[in-house]
Parts: C-alpha cells; sequence; structure tokens
C-alpha cells in the first residue's frame, strides 16, 4: 500500500471513531435551551462559553437592563461614590415609573441598601431610577454612563435607552451580552446578598410596609441559584439572566426569548446541570489576594499592595485537570500618579503549556497619593546617607 494511501486509510478510521462522541456532545447541547430564542452558558472566572445558542442575536432584554443598573450602583459603593446607610430622597420621576415597582412616594427617603433590595429583589423600576439619578444627577446621564460601560466590556451588540428595561426604541442586548455584564457585576460578590433573597420586606413595621418576592425562583427551588434578574415584557418574553455557584465553579446561564416562566427555568435549570455535570473549575486565586508590591519613588506609600481584580480559576472537563499551569505578572511600564483604589496596574497570565488560559487586571488595594516634599526629601536624604 503506498504511503498516501495509508495516511489516508488512518485518517478515516480516526474520524470515525471520533465522531460519534463529538456527535453526541453536540447533539446534548443542541437539545438545550430549546425553547429560548437565544442562551449561553458561560463560567464565571475564565470566561469560556460552553453553551451558545444564537448567543449574538440581538434582542430585547427587559429587566434584564438592570444587570447593567446593578453593576454601576456596586462600582459606586466599591470605590466610595455610594454608601449604604445614605438615605436617598426620591423624585417625582422615581416614583411616577410604572411595571414592576416597591410603590416609592415622591419626596420619600430610603436608605442606599434598600433601595439595593427592591431592585435585587423586585425589580423595582422606581427604585431602579432613584439610585440612578441619585448616581448621575438624572436617568438619562446614568444611562449614558451604561452605554459607556458597555463599551468599555466591549459589548458591540448591546445598548440602553433607560436603567429600567421598559420598552422603547433602539434598547436592546444580547445572551452573550448580558453574561458578560454579570461576569462583571460577579466581582461583586456581595451582590449575590441581595441577589439570593426569596423574600423579605421594606418599610417594616410601618403602615406601608412592602413584601418583597424574588422574580427569579430558582433562587429557591434551584440548589446554588443566588441571582441574578429576570424580565418580561410582551416584546421580550420571559428572559433570566442566572448565576449559580457549586464547589468553587460558578456559571452565569443567559436564556432570552421563552414563551413562559415555565420554560424560561426550565432552560436555565437544564444548563446548569448541563454545566455542573461535565465540567469543573480549579480555583487559582481569590479576589483580592495579594500578587505582588510596588514601591514607586513619587508615591506617598513606601509599599503599595498589588492584588486580584477578581477571582481565578481554569475551567476543564471533569477528571481532565490541567498539570502545568504557570502564572506571569506584568507590571505596567508607565504608572501615573495619583491611583485610585481598583486602579489596573498590572496583568496576571496564567498559562498551560504555552497556552494561554487567562489575563486578568491587577489593580492596587487603595489610592495612591503623589509624594510630599518633605517624603521626597526624606527618600533622597536615606538615599545618600546609605551610599556613603
Amino acid at each position: 500500500m503506498k504511503k498516501s494511501a495509508l495516511f489516508t486509510t488512518i485518517l478515516f478510521f480516526a474520524l470515525t471513531w471520533a465522531y460519534p462522541a463529538n456527535a453526541e456532545e453536540s447533539e446534548q447541547e443542541t437539545d438545550l435551551a430549546e425553547e429560548a430564542k437565544s442562551a449561553v452558558l458561560m463560567e464565571r472566572d475564565t470566561g469560556e462559553v460552553m453553551v451558545d445558542k444564537n448567543a449574538h442575536e440581538q434582542l430585547p432584554p427587559a429587566s434584564m437592563t438592570k444587570v447593567m443598573t446593578l453593576l454601576l450602583i456596586m462600582e459606586e459603593l466599591e470605590y466610595g461614590g455610594l454608601d449604604l446607610e445614605e438615605m436617598v430622597r426620591v423624585s417625582d420621576k422615581a416614583a411616577s415609573m410604572g411595571g414592576s415597582q416597591i410603590f416609592l412616594e415622591a419626596g420619600e427617603e430610603m436608605a442606599v441598601k434598600d433601595l439595593l433590595k427592591g431592585i435585587a429583589v423586585a425589580s423595582g423600576n422606581d427604585a431602579s431610577v432613584a439610585l440612578a439619578e441619585r448616581i448621575a444627577g438624572s436617568e438619562e446621564a446614568f444611562v449614558k454612563k451604561m452605554n459607556e460601560k458597555a463599551a468599555e466590556l466591549g459589548l458591540e451588540n448591546t445598548h440602553f435607552q433607560n436603567t429600567t428595561g421598559l420598552p422603547a426604541d433602539d434598547h436592546y442586548s444580547t445572551a452573550y451580552d448580558m453574561a458578560i455584564m454579570a461576569k462583571e457585576l460577579l466581582k461583586y460578590e456581595s451582590i449575590t446578598d441581595y441577589t439570593s433573597i426569596y423574600e423579605d420586606y421594606l418599610r417594616k413595621g410601618e403602615d406601608n410596609e412592602f413584601w418583597l418576592v424574588n422574580t427569579n425562583k430558582l433562587v429557591r427551588f434551584y440548589p446554588g441559584v443566588d441571582g441574578l434578574k429576570t424580565g418580561f415584557t410582551n416584546e421580550a418574553k420571559y428572559c433570566l439572566t442566572a448565576t449559580a455557584k457549586k464547589n468553587d465553579m460558578r456559571v452565569i446561564a443567559v436564556v432570552m426569548g421563552a414563551d413562559t416562566p415555565k420554560e424560561r427555568n426550565s432552560a436555565v435549570s437544564g444548563l446548569l446541570d448541563y454545566a455542573f455535570n461535565h465540567y469543573e473549575t480549579t480555583k487559582l486565586f481569590d479576589k483580592g489576594d495579594s500578587i505582588t508590591s510596588l514601591n514607586l519613588l513619587k508615591a506617598e506609600n513606601d509599599h503599595i499592595n498589588v492584588i486580584t481584580s477578581q477571582s481565578i480559576s481554569t475551567l476543564h472537563e471533569k477528571g481532565q485537570a490541567p498539570e502545568d499551569i504557570k502564572t506571569k505578572v506584568k507590571i505596567d511600564e508607565n504608572i501615573t500618579l495619583p491611583l485610585k483604589k481598583g486602579d489596573q496596574v498590572g496583568t496576571l497570565i496564567i498559562e498551560n503549556e504555552n497556552e494561554l488560559l487567562s489575563e486578568t487586571e491587577l489593580i492596587v488595594e487603595s489610592d495612591v497619593d503623589n509624594a510630599g516634599y518633605l517624603t521626597l526629601w526624606k527618600r533622597a536624604w536615606e538615599k545618600l546617607t546609605k551610599h556613603n
């Protein structure tokens, strides 16, 4: 037999043996989320997509819009622009919002933590507008920040017209983009303290006490689900951006355009089952782990702690963990002072056998100010005396 013929025969048998397993897996993925117009399943730490069904199709996101609203709120809380105990006065506009609401009254004051709960649990449109106005001055200005954040995250198929997801022209997103927003939101791990609440009360003990019940029923009925946001309008139908954690693996499942809540929840449950049955992660770093430190001549601090901006893991099929994981730290060459808490100063690179697995921002743990004249003088003097 000629060499080329032998090679063809071997290749034929290799493909024949490999095909059934791949076909079976492909068919299983195709069956997932068949009730929905589009869907995606993503591992949170790596951002790796495990299932993709029309994931880049532009569709109305309904109240899943509030994933971005919550993201900007959590950023403000993280970096000191907002405090959970702060009281926010409700405007006429916020109080007049229709749809899902917690029935805020114009002139009423409510703590940020309760408004946040009202958005996360009850999908309150009025609470969303109230916090948007507090952060940006107006809902319109806040929506501009939402679109800027979408651009920063590279979301090419997302555009917002409001903070709530109420029907509007030119207001759209995709299952994939929603998953990326959720991935970013889950950097702020305390968000699930709110989105995991199944029922609670606002204005407890008062005449206008309000009972909150989570619109995401999987929080109660699927083990490990602790968020994030449902959505429904006649145009969007039933949507859900969900997240669940089992052992060290957190996944995000997004379903858009299901005909009924039952079909939506069934689709998400199927995606989660698939993730936890087939995959696992190996945790490498938690959010906030110290990676290295900086000594910048012109900084007031002589020791600047550099930490991970989010948790970092590797994703693999069960029983197939990578064995040659390497980490590299790359510090930016030109760091400009002053720095604010959370500013990026480098990148943590994870590789397996020279294959790039992930790149994660390294950030400063706290504010870093320019060194004062006295500090600079002391350092110069210490350096001079040390060499002498």
